[in-house]
């Protein structure tokens, strides 16, 4: 996903789901405790294990939970497993957050978080460590867990990396993954304008196409001196830690290991188009057109501002946004965000499909501090079960939701009381998005649960309409190897990645230094460190690897 909680992925390959949900009647229990199990993935006996509380840490910046642990989802889950989840939630960066735990031994007994990039590091090196338990001999008893690992149903580079590379043993869970092409969901991540500035500024925000277009947006919302709240209107601003003010990057490069043209493979860090890249955003900063304070600021902080009417631009995906700007348009008719573009897309054709890399968001694993391993795969084993996707997804049936005409349909009073909260704590407080989501194995939201009943047609008819615009030409699904995942397996990464976990900082020092010449500098003196540390040596050894493969050379957020 990100998310609600936010970032870029891995691949995809689309696949079927083996077996469906349970047949569903009709017939309405009046709570989860009194309803029969008719879910043969589910252990109907498992609410007679001994009791045990677990904690868990939900590594992923933003989330949080309910003011009652022992909510109404919790309590069905306890019923079930005999487990208590007692949930840590991480504020700040989920890099950091995985290699602190680990490094200080201050560990949860289940660990679960972000499948990609440094967070997924950090859990393969624990694995390699041995600081997880190694499940490989207990997934026979647990077929929702085999399931979700099973080679089919993990991108192939990242199965290559993180489930089968421990000479069979096995230590991580992957959930989240697409169980068909119907359910990848499409976040449409881009840049917004509020509608009334658009208007106010006779600007069309179909018309801006390029970096030009879009540069000179900003500038027509800076020069028009706009004001809100008594402060300055900011042209274009983001989320937390600057989240994702920088998805313009898709502009100058296709794929974070662009192709040379040659069928080799270059890192977007060594390109001239991530000089162009950077200086853009420098253009833009030293020019107060973006906000300055967008990577430093925390969610709650960026939400009021956007509640106070002072962003003209967002830049992340649309579910983010319209959540955030709910109680300013419900006071400001006519306010809402509106898509841009569709922006141009470096090296692709107009007519292209989006590429997206639609995946599964998410690795689960238990720590070798866990006090009850059985447990714990008993939780999670039935949190996979089709039984516990519906209960963490859509509450408790009989309670929340019932089954009509063998679809899963919210109750009326639910229904109002949860669209009517712009907080998210009136789901929350029941036990939905807490956590538990993240942990329920293969998606099948769409083929196989009856999609999202808790969205209201408003939310609906904006993401359609968005959808339309952005997505001309329809999407595509990536299925190819990552070089990302590739370049892990190289004899210098352990020297090389150190330097290659500094790019982020890097560009961000790069886009407030004082000069262009200054700004280029700062990116060349991480670039030749780079090459010190076994770059050279690694995109060689990811080049060959990929020699005969299919290879991801276009991608777009998602």
């Amino acid at each position: 996903m990100r998310k609600l909680w936010s970032k870029g992925a891995y691949i995809v390959v689309a696949v079927t789901l083996a077996g469906s949900l349970a047949a569903c009647t009709d017939q309405e229990p009046t709570s989860s405790t009194t309803k029969k199990n008719t879910d043969d993935t589910a252990k109907p006996d498992a609410g007679a294990n001994k009791e045990v509380t677990l904690k868990v840490l939900h590594n992923w910046n933003g989330s949080s939970g309910a003011e009652n642990e022992m909510n109404a989802i919790s309590k069905v889950i306890k019923e079930k497993t005999g487990v208590t989840v007692q949930w840590s939630y991480t504020k700040g960066s989920e890099v950091e957050k995985v290699n602190t735990i680990f490094a200080t031994q201050d560990l949860p007994d289940i660990y679960t978080g972000p499948a990609w990039s440094g967070e997924l590091d950090g859990i393969v090196k624990a694995a390699t460590e041995g600081q997880l338990v190694d499940i490989s001999g207990k997934l026979a008893n647990y077929p929702n867990l085999a399931k979700e690992i099973a080679k089919e149903n993990v991108p192939p580079a990242l199965y290559e990396k993180a489930i089968d590379a421990y000479g069979g043993k096995k230590y991580l869970l992957y959930q989240g993954h697409p169980a068909t092409a119907e359910d990848g969901k499409d976040w449409l991540y881009g840049f917004y304008i509020r509608k009334d500035i658009a208007e106010k500024l006779n600007v069309d925000p179909q018309s801006v196409k390029t970096k030009s277009d879009l540069y000179n947006l900003f500038k027509k919302i800076k020069d028009a001196g706009l004001k809100e709240s008594g402060q300055p209107v900011i042209p274009f601003g983001g989320f937390h830690n600057g989240w994702a003010v920088n998805i313009g990057d898709t502009m100058f490069y296709s794929s974070s290991f662009p192709d040379k043209g040659d069928g080799t493979f270059e890192n977007y860090f060594f390109t001239k188009a991530y000089d162009e890249y950077t200086l853009y955003y420098r253009k833009l900063i030293s020019e107060g057109l973006l906000d300055p304070e967008a990577f430093t600021q925390t969610d709650p902080i960026a939400n009021e501002k956007v509640n106070q009417g002072r962003i003209a631009v967002l830049a992340a995906h649309y579910p983010a946004i319209l959540d955030a700007s709910k109680e300013y348009v419900k006071t400001h008719p006519g306010s809402s965000y509106v898509p841009i573009g569709p922006l141009e897309r470096a090296g692709a054709d107009a007519s292209r499909p989006a590429d997206l890399v639609i995946q599964g968001g998410n690795v689960t694993a238990i720590t070798k501090k866990c006090k009850d391993v059985d447990a714990a795969l008993r939780l999670l084993d039935y949190l996979a079960s089709d039984e516990g996707f519906r209960l963490v997804r859509y509450g408790v049936q009989g309670v929340h939701w019932d089954m009509q005409n063998g679809k899963p349909t919210a109750k009326k009073e639910w229904f109002d009381k949860f669209v009517n909260d712009n907080t998210g704590k009136a789901k929350k407080n029941e036990g939905i998005n807490i956590g538990f989501q993240s942990l329920t194995g293969l998606d099948r939201i769409n083929s196989k649960a009856g999609g999202d009943i808790w969205a209201d047609e408003g939310y609906l008819a904006d993401m359609e309409k968005a959808r339309k615009i952005l997505r001309p030409n329809g999407i595509k699904v990536i299925s190819a190897y990552n070089p990302a995942d590739v370049i892990t397996k190289a004899p210098t990464w352990e020297t090389l990645k150190p330097s290659m976990d500094k790019i982020n900082d890097v560009w961000k020092e790069a886009i407030f230094a004082k000069s262009d010449e200054a700004a280029l500098r700062v990116l060349n003196d991480l670039r030749n460190q780079m090459i010190k540390t076994g770059y050279n040596e690694a995109i060689k050894y990811t080049n060959d690897a990929l020699k005969g493969k299919e290879v991801l050379k276009f991608r777009m957020p998602n």
